[in-house]
């Protein structure tokens, strides 16, 4: 009598298993370096577009109040002075046309050059969101990647008028040599 033969199932062998996996490993790596490109193109270019802006918003600021914002030795050499542009950009703006603040005899700006500075509508991630009535005071303008923005006035400054410039990602700048070879300059966003 014959005995009957076990014929087994059809299934992938350990080796065949491995080189899948092994694939799919490979094109995740892929994916997720694409991303990471993608996302910092994105940031540089949404970067450039906020120095745009905040460039336009200065300039209004100075046909209008006769200067730009801040003195001339603004924030030393280091420049973090985006809470002083977010005051004459947005807050101040928004005091005077808030009608129980504007006091009398008011010398700053007169109206809200950057709306999307809100920080109780912050739907560009400029400044700290927040629930409060007034907006505070002491918010700072940060870039996509978090850090202060950068602004220059006066006799340090490498444009006539401003230099205004984001650090990047790895959120260093040499404030001292401009120069773009510098190591520390190489992902700044600048308007100079």
């Amino acid at each position: 009598m014959k005995t009957p033969s076990r014929r087994h199932p059809a299934a992938f062998t350990l080796i065949e298993l491995m080189a899948v996996i092994t694939i799919i490993v490979i094109l995740a790596g892929i994916v997720v370096a694409g991303l990471g490109f993608v996302n910092e193109k994105q940031a540089r270019e949404k970067t450039k577009v906020q120095i745009g802006m905040l460039e336009r918003a200065i300039e209004e600021y100075k046909m209008d109040m006769g200067d730009y914002p801040g003195t001339t030795n603004l924030g030393g050499s280091a420049g973090d002075v985006s809470q002083v542009l977010y005051q004459a950009l947005f807050k101040d703006g928004f005091d005077y046309t808030n009608p129980a603040s504007p006091p009398s005899g008011w010398t700053k700006a007169t109206k809200i050059y950057i709306q999307e500075l809100d920080p109780r509508n912050s739907k560009l991630g400029w400044v700290s969101s927040t629930n409060a009535a007034m907006p505070p005071a002491n918010l700072k303008i940060t870039d996509p990647w978090g850090n202060n923005y950068r602004y220059r006035r006066g006799s340090g400054a490498q444009n006539p008028d401003f230099d205004l410039w984001s650090m990047g990602k790895d959120g260093r700048s040499n404030f001292t040599n401009p120069s773009m070879t510098h190591k520390d300059n190489k992902d700044d966003v600048r308007n100079f």
